[in-house]
């Protein structure tokens, strides 16, 4: 790259970072402007304009302020008040911004639910919320009946539109749409409580993260100047909205500005383009997996018909990235990475494949709360020199991503409503005694540039044969294979073997040519990387935010008596994959076979 173009690089970017700042600058945890008082500000500007577009039904910001307002005097009239919680378990739909909006109005903290749990796991999100109402849509009835009795406390439930629970909609329909006075919610700040946005659950049960005013605004505008987002905009939302990426950050472009929502219940890859299209989108958020889903789908007629000129998300994969944008002739995307709870956040504001932000030698200074520290994969624990603190990677060396835990709304973690769960994310005396860091659980790496890159969960990282395997690479590498359509990388232990051997969970939408399989990932990974067993599904399991979830596959492992998945594995005297057979197992099991 040559002196210009460096130049116009660092320009570019310089801009990006200063347009951002414009929207995200003055956010405080002292400040006493909320989450509803930039909402409430943007109906009065854009009242007339469409806040969303769902399933033919056309809602204007005055309407959606309206039904927002009747959801607050309602509460009030339940005896709800500033600190007191209620559950939302409910679909995609216009009305669930409405409910946890018109709540925050009377600064009564909402609970997002994922619409997928049932029982145990519905229970337990819902008893450690604390809710003292739980309020549901159409599509719950079932599992709420199912779940009765597991609530701790009792709550009542309240239905729009469903038959289980008391009829909300009835419930409202004398009360007032007028704006509840703003003392309900004036001793509030921005460091109080506004949202509970749960984990995903992938290694166990769901934890709640604790998002307050402040955090929740960040979320809301912080993709509005990447994107170029204005009022004249429409997002083509497909994502769950009790997740943060889809339900915050994309919501938060248009309710920020007043641009509109084309919101869908659910995504469907086969019905993507033509809503996009006939919607007239001109942004979109994604979620890796998504685009992955979109690229597998033949041709369509309006896949470069559309207006779509840009979009955010993360999990976009390298070899997923470049594809999409072609193939779908999209000019921008803005990957990002982040967590709900997390204070490390990174944007990709120039479209660089593969990374998923930058931070420029210029901007090291504003950037000291994030550091990457060389990591332990066997112990899981980051590498402490003889005074006992951590060691910062080097240039393109992978390590743990940590941030700095301070006072500011760039620095403050909040943690979960679990004690113990916040612990476990809090790293102490990292370079000096005293100091407290969060743990992002993530090995990163960053490159001469600056850029930086994803390069796989603490646990997903694993050891085989005295080297590091990256769960992300290998995944990577096996996606690209004609017919394997999906790729989920683990390690299992194997008998008489230290670390774990990697065994791959896909799913095909062709022949695969087994036997020459090794071949191929031989071209792709070096040899102590590429897995030893092929663990073929007909189905990917995933979380509804399309997360993969590997704490059932590893403990189901190669064993052929509870698999009936069929398996293949890597004959090393062959050179070859051959399927996985009962002798094969009972040989690994007794030693007699060695890799």
């Amino acid at each position: 790259m040559n002196f210009v173009s460096i130049l116009v690089r660092e320009v570019k970017y310089f801009l990006s970072v200063r347009a951002l700042t414009k929207w995200t600058g003055d956010i405080s945890p002292d400040s006493q402007n909320l989450v509803p008082d930039d909402i409430e500000g943007v109906v009065d500007r854009h009242g007339a304009n469409v806040a969303f577009r769902f399933e033919g039904t056309l809602t204007t910001y005055d309407e959606f302020d309206a039904r927002a307002n009747r959801i607050a005097n309602w509460a009030l009239e339940q005896g709800l008040k500033a600190g007191d919680c209620v559950a939302l378990f409910m679909e995609n739909r216009p009305d669930y911004v409405a409910v946890w909006y018109g709540m925050s109005k009377i600064g009564v903290v909402t609970a997002l639910i994922n619409s997928n749990l049932e029982g145990d796991s519905l229970a337990h999100c819902i008893n450690i919320s604390g809710a003292k109402h739980v309020i549901t849509g159409t599509e719950q009835d079932n599992v709420i009946r199912g779940s009765q009795g597991l609530f701790t406390a009792s709550p009542p439930v309240w239905t729009l539109g469903g038959t289980e629970g008391a009829d909300l909609e009835a419930a409202m329909a004398g009360v007032s749409a007028a704006r509840p006075s703003r003392e309900h919610r004036a001793a509030l700040f921005g460091r109080d409580l506004c949202l509970y946005v749960y984990t995903s659950g992938t290694t166990g049960l769901p934890k709640a993260a604790k998002l307050t005013y402040a955090r929740t605004q960040g979320m809301m505008r912080s993709f509005i100047a990447p994107c170029n987002i204005t009022e004249r905009d429409r997002i083509y939302l497909t994502l769950p909205l009790y997740h943060g990426t889809g339900g915050l950050c994309g919501v938060g472009q248009a309710v920020m500005t007043g641009a509109s929502i084309i919101l869908r219940r659910k995504f469907s890859a086969s019905a993507f383009w033509d809503e996009a299209t006939d919607q007239g989108a001109t942004s979109i958020v994604y979620i890796g997996e998504l685009c992955r889903y979109l690229l597998n789908q033949s041709p369509h007629p309006k896949e470069r018909a559309h207006k779509i000129r840009t979009g955010f998300g993360n999990g976009l994969r390298p070899e997923v990235w470049a594809e999409f944008l072609e193939r779908f002739k999209i000019p921008h995307l803005c990957e990002f990475y982040g967590s709900t709870e997390g204070n490390v956040s990174f944007l990709n504001f120039d479209g660089k494949v593969g990374a998923v932000g930058r931070i420029p030698g210029w901007l090291e200074k504003q950037f000291a709360n994030i550091a990457f520290v060389k990591f332990d994969i066997e112990t899981e624990e980051p590498v402490r020199n003889a005074e006992g603190f951590c060691i910062r990677t080097d240039v393109d060396e992978a390590g743990e991503a940590l941030g700095l835990i301070g006072e500011d709304v760039r620095h403050r973690f909040e943690g979960y409503n679990d004690e113990q769960a916040t612990k476990k994310k809090i790293l102490k005396d990292v370079f000096e005694k005293g100091d407290m860091w969060f743990r992002t659980g993530d090995l990163m790496r960053k490159d001469k540039d600056g850029y930086i890159y994803f390069v796989d969960r603490i646990g997903d990282t694993f050891r085989w044969k005295g080297e590091n395997v990256s769960t992300n690479e290998v995944g990577e590498a096996l996606s690209s294979i004609p017919g394997i359509a999906t790729a989920n990388v683990y390690g299992v232990p194997l008998p008489g073997y230290d670390g774990k051997a990697g065994m791959a969970a896909v799913t095909t939408d062709d022949d695969v040519d087994f036997e020459a399989l090794y071949k191929a990932l031989d071209e792709k990974l070096p040899p102590y990387a590429i897995p030893i067993f092929i663990r073929i599904q007909r189905d990917a399991e995933t979380t509804g935010t399309f997360k993969y979830r590997k704490v059932e596959l590893v403990q189901d492992g190669f064993n052929v008596d509870d698999v009936t998945d069929p398996i293949w594995m890597y004959h090393p005297e062959r050179k070859e994959y051959v399927p996985f057979t009962q002798d094969r197992f009972d040989s690994l099991r007794s030693g007699a076979f060695k890799f």
